[in-house]
């Protein structure tokens, strides 16, 4: 199915609604299946595997909370 923006009228919208637009629409793609059914094959393993290597190595990793702090602070300078 191609369709313009015209056509459906978001041609009118601002960027920050196609935005929020874009990121309902993708909510509700990945709502729609099972957790990671977006992903490949290879994607599943490889996300396995990082899983398996961070529960084997924790000292290797920064929390996410951590990162987003740092970039947060970064972002604020």
């Amino acid at each position: 199915m191609t369709v313009s923006l015209a056509e459906f009228g978001l041609d009118r919208l601002s960027i920050d609604d196609k935005l929020e637009l874009a990121g309902r629409l993708w909510d509700d793609v990945v709502s729609a299946g099972p957790p990671g059914a977006l992903l490949s094959d290879a994607q599943r393993e490889e996300l396995r595997r990082r899983i398996a290597d961070a529960e084997t190595h924790p000292e290797d990793y920064v929390a996410w909370e951590d990162v987003l702090a740092a970039s947060l602070k970064r972002l604020s300078q």
